[in-house]
């Protein structure tokens, strides 16, 4: 059974709802913790046998403040191996739509981390069912690539 941290930041609660839904479906065969990403201590990430972080898109294309320190605090920490993938919501009408999420995955890229899944990026709430389908295989394939490296 894997230990994975879903960290998260939501303004809207768009965000939140995808980290439950993530965590709705991991749950049952994982240990799960879900934490706040302003609340997260960089230097604990390696505990984990896998990361999961998202995060809205602030303004066009911005981290929002409470994931600044988290982002800036991930280049001085060594992530080499750890499994990680990033996931988030946005607002399509702005022309960097989930940008908060490529910088996340590019700043975990730089800290070594193994990114393990592509994005997962969604339009506001993950209320269509299309987007609880693109959760639910999100989740799914992290918990088979956890299976299959035997955490």
């Amino acid at each position: 059974m894997a230990n994975i941290l879903i960290g998260f930041a939501s303004m809207s609660g768009n965000t939140e709802d995808i980290a439950d839904l993530l965590h709705t479906h991991l749950q049952d065969s994982h240990e799960v913790v879900m934490e706040e990403v302003e609340d997260i201590e960089v230097s604990n990430l390696k505990e984990f046998d896998c990361i999961l972080i998202g995060s809205y898109t602030w303004n066009d294309g911005d981290l929002p403040y409470e994931v600044e320190d988290f982002y800036d605090e991930l280049s001085e920490v060594d992530l080499s191996g750890v499994p990680a993938a990033v996931f988030g919501s946005g607002d399509p009408t702005y022309p960097k739509f989930c940008e908060a999420v490529h910088l996340l995955q590019h700043q975990l890229q730089i800290s070594g981390a193994n990114l393990i899944q592509e994005e997962l990026e969604i339009e506001m709430n993950p209320d269509e069912e299309s987007d609880l389908l693109r959760c639910k295989q999100f989740a799914e394939g992290i918990s088979n690539y956890l299976s299959e490296v035997k955490i």
